[in-house]
């Protein structure tokens, strides 16, 4: 048996997200707390690092278009609280950035490798950067792994928050190189009925490749979404 298999969690897509207490730089935290809320959880390697700076810039930057998604964000490196904020007060005296989100202090690794956040082939002692975002209802929809070298693009994971959202209140799915604002793909017929339906809608409305492939603007209900994604768009 691997032992990084037996040390790290194994945590998949559409698992209920592993739950947790921990300290942070805005006091304790458990998962809980962030129940109906969808939340961006990310490790970083270490405090007072290159990388880690400019990623933690960018997401205090972006933090208010995640907000407006009805999402938070969570950081966490096995660093201690005092070095969490120690680092944070340096990046506010330097820059003049508030970072207005947690930092988890996992000093112990227990939600690292719960999580499966410390690959033993790169570190034993460092997290990598992870992303787990996680919906509204605790399930782990998406898992992003970068190396320890090369920092996050903030802009791509608020945009697969957005695509989430809007193919959840709408039953469809996002086109590669999808943005807000662009239709959504309808799904694919699963009876031969409903094929020649499609086809006939397809050449009625001129959305669509073919009977597997075509596409639809979002439902009424996603109104509210469409308008936040929009927003979140124009100002980026």
């Amino acid at each position: 048996m691997d032992y990084e298999l037996l040390m790290n969690g194994n945590v998949k897509i559409g698992q209920m997200a592993p739950d947790f207490e921990a300290e942070t730089t805005y006091g304790m935290k458990s998962l809980q707390d962030y129940k109906g809320k969808w939340l961006v959880l990310f490790s970083h390697p270490g405090d007072f690092t290159p990388v880690c700076t400019t990623e933690f810039i960018a997401f205090a930057r972006a933090y208010p278009y995640f907000q407006r998604l009805n999402t938070e964000l969570l950081g966490l490196s096995i660093d201690s609280n005092a070095s969490h904020l120690a680092w944070m007060y340096d990046i506010y005296c330097k820059t003049g950035i508030q970072i207005p989100f947690p930092i988890i202090a996992d000093r112990s690794g227990q939600i690292a490798r719960k999580y499966g956040m410390i690959s033993n082939d790169i570190s034993t002692t460092k997290t990598v950067r992870n992303v787990f975002i996680i919906d509204d209802k605790g399930v782990v929809r998406v898992i992003l792994v970068y190396p320890l070298n090369v920092g996050r693009f903030i802009p791509e994971i608020l945009r697969i928050v957005q695509a989430l959202q809007i193919s959840d209140c709408s039953n469809g799915s996002t086109a590669a190189n999808w943005i807000p604002g662009n239709p959504l793909i309808v799904p694919a017929p699963q009876t031969f009925p409903e094929l020649q339906e499609r086809i006939q809608h397809i050449n009625q409305n001129r959305n669509g490749l073919s009977w597997y492939l075509s596409f639809k603007e979002p439902k009424e209900e996603c109104e509210k979404q469409i308008e936040l994604n929009e927003k979140n768009e124009n100002c980026k």
